[in-house]
């Protein structure tokens, strides 16, 4: 089976191979590469924000707000140099898929930032601190193990299909300390709604950070499975 999977991949190596198509290829790692930096820099920001240091906090969310525009010109790109290339519409369609699924793991990580830069972390429990901290953590070893997917994608797809079940692993966890954050959420009786209502929204953004790290590995499998 690995075999005739490779032998399938290895049309869209050949394809890669050819000149437009290696600047496409270079677009992708390109905007891969700037969306593992967005949500390092989430990880940052947040451990920040609990730590009061709203310099850095700042810094790191200019850097996201900057790297998410980068990231959408790539997409834009990425897809224009598709449209002229060679490839089949299936293969086309599925490569497009997956840029965009991966390019939303950086816009919810911008999302995150908004919210997080209109939430006054000081009143926030220290029990909910920890789970956005235990929450970014678990992200980017979510979106991490999303790059070792799609890095492999090509040449090792065996690989990939292993890095995939990491991502679905990591993205468990990241849900199972969203479930018992709501729980300690609901529990907090002395919280003002405002902050209640921001805090519920951050933890929905930072969870959805993770679903979109599983959603593109998905596309991943689809890539590999379908072939």
């Amino acid at each position: 089976m690995i075999v005739v999977v490779c032998e399938a991949l290895s049309e869209l190596v050949k394809w890669f191979e050819k000149r437009r198509e290696t600047r496409a290829l270079g677009i992708m790692q390109r905007h891969l590469a700037i969306t593992m930096s967005i949500v390092s820099d989430l990880e940052k920001a947040v451990d920040a924000a609990v730590k009061k240091n709203s310099e850095e906090m700042r810094k790191r969310v200019e850097s996201i707000t900057n790297s998410e525009k980068e990231a959408d010109a790539l997409r834009r790109r990425f897809m224009d140099e598709l449209s002229r290339g060679e490839l089949s519409p299936v293969d086309r369609e599925d490569l497009m898929h997956l840029m965009k699924r991966v390019d939303m793991v950086a816009d919810w990580g911008r999302e995150s930032t908004r919210l997080l830069n209109v939430l006054p972390m000081g009143k926030v429990p220290e029990s909910l601190q920890t789970a956005f901290m235990r929450m970014v953590k678990g992200i980017t070893e979510c979106a991490f193990a999303l790059r070792e997917c799609i890095e492999k994608m090509m040449d090792k797809p065996h690989e990939a299909l292993k890095a995939a079940d990491e991502v679905e692993r990591k993205e468990e966890m990241v849900d199972e300390i969203h479930e018992n954050s709501r729980r300690l959420l609901g529990e907090e009786e002395a919280l003002k709604a405002g902050i209640a209502v921001l805090v519920g929204q951050l933890l929905e953004s930072l969870e959805t950070v993770a679903d979109s790290c599983e959603d593109a590995c998905d596309q991943v499998r689809v890539i590999i499975v379908r072939r």
